[in-house]
């Protein structure tokens, strides 16, 4: 038997993916799975068909052989499932993102965290893509001190799932929660500190204004500009656009100092690539100091097999990889739940600062998060 056994709750389209990674590490297997949705469960149970199919997270939890828990069901059930996880067999979890969606639900994650005797990992995979890694270890040198550092996504719409779930703020915690959580995270990470103010302009210009479920208008936006500033000095901006899918590169991030720029150019999904084009851009990291002047251009490929096993440019299989370790030797989360929970109140912070027209300044920030 191997060292690692997950046992899974949700296995829709990410969860899948979460599969195929897990089958890279030689260490980990997939020994339990709860899908309420049939379609997805039979995907699931034709990846891994040695899997007991459970009909309830109690159900994966009641399966012995599992020593660790992995949580892909929609976002507004995340925090539901970690209480329920802590009150009958609290394993170490990975869990995707976003940790809450609703500003009211985190006294309800500070009790968990103070509570929970096992690591709770956060899933934050960007963190793990080897273009973003790259730029993430090289910063200091090249900039010399970040004083600037720019997030670009240019991108697809959202995609459909299970119950149109992601369709609704209520259930998703609003798009700059949902989707761009990984960019606040990334921001905090390089900045090294917490943010002391937000501010944002967003909205829904162009996707799903027609849909409608059970006569309802999805309200989820589809575009905006966040600016966070630091505790250290640092500014940040992120800027999203989800119909943008034609751009060669989906997300571009740069990071400017007093000695030059750094900047990685990091493509979509494989299989969104036009096949006309021919074969889809490699990542690429720019170094462009001031002195001499001039970019010097590296380019990062990522393994074809990671590549075929997901979206997220092999950062999933690299998180898996972590994420087992610590289950299997011991240790702390890389990505935790303060980091988990910073980027929540970042997102949350945006989506009102876009909603009222008001900068969120560091009390009110400080209120959201732990």
């Amino acid at each position: 038997m191997k060292t690692v056994r997950y046992g899974i709750i949700g296995c829709g389209m990410m969860g899948q993916e979460h599969l195929r990674n897990i089958a890279l590490l030689p260490q980990a297997e997939v020994v339990a799975i709860y899908e309420p949705d049939a379609a997805m469960r039979a995907r699931a149970a034709a990846l891994v068909p040695g899997a007991v199919m459970a009909e309830s997270l109690a159900g994966v939890l009641a399966v012995e052989a599992v020593n660790c828990l992995l949580i892909v069901s929609p976002n507004h059930m995340h925090l539901a499932q970690l209480e329920e996880i802590a009150a009958i067999r609290p394993l170490p979890v990975l869990c995707e993102k976003p940790l809450f969606t609703d500003p009211a639900d985190a006294p309800r994650l500070a009790a968990l965290r103070a509570a929970y005797p096992a690591p709770i990992w956060v899933a934050m995979e960007y963190r793990y893509m080897p273009p973003v890694a790259h730029l993430i270890a090289q910063a200091a040198v090249a900039t010399g001190g970040i004083k600037m550092l720019s997030i670009r996504e240019h991108r697809f719409p959202f995609l459909e799932k299970v119950g149109d779930w992601n369709r609704f703020n209520r259930n998703s915690g609003g798009t700059l929660v949902e989707k761009c959580c990984h960019f606040f995270d990334l921001m905090r990470l390089i900045a090294g500190c917490d943010p002391v103010q937000v501010m944002a302009s967003g909205g829904q210009a162009v996707n799903h204004l027609h849909e409608r479920y059970n006569g309802e208008a999805p309200d989820i936006w589809d575009n905006a500009y966040v600016v966070v500033d630091f505790e250290n000095g640092m500014r940040a901006m992120l800027e999203l656009c989800m119909f943008a899918e034609g751009s060669r590169y989906q997300e571009e991030i740069s990071a400017v100092g007093p000695k030059g720029k750094i900047e990685c150019l990091v493509p979509g999904p494989g299989r969104f690539w036009p096949a006309h084009l021919g074969a889809a851009p490699v990542p690429q990291v720019v170094v462009s100091p001031r002195a001499p002047a001039g970019p010097r251009v590296l380019e990062v490929p990522v393994d074809p097999s990671l590549l075929a096993a997901g979206d997220h440019n092999g950062s999933t299989f690299y998180q898996h990889r972590g994420f087992a370790d610590v289950v299997a030797r011991g240790g702390q989360p890389e990505v935790g739940l303060e980091d988990g929970w910073w980027a929540v109140a970042m997102g949350m912070a945006a989506q009102i600062s876009a909603a009222t027209g008001r900068v969120i300044g560091a009390e009110e920030l400080r209120g959201m998060a732990p």
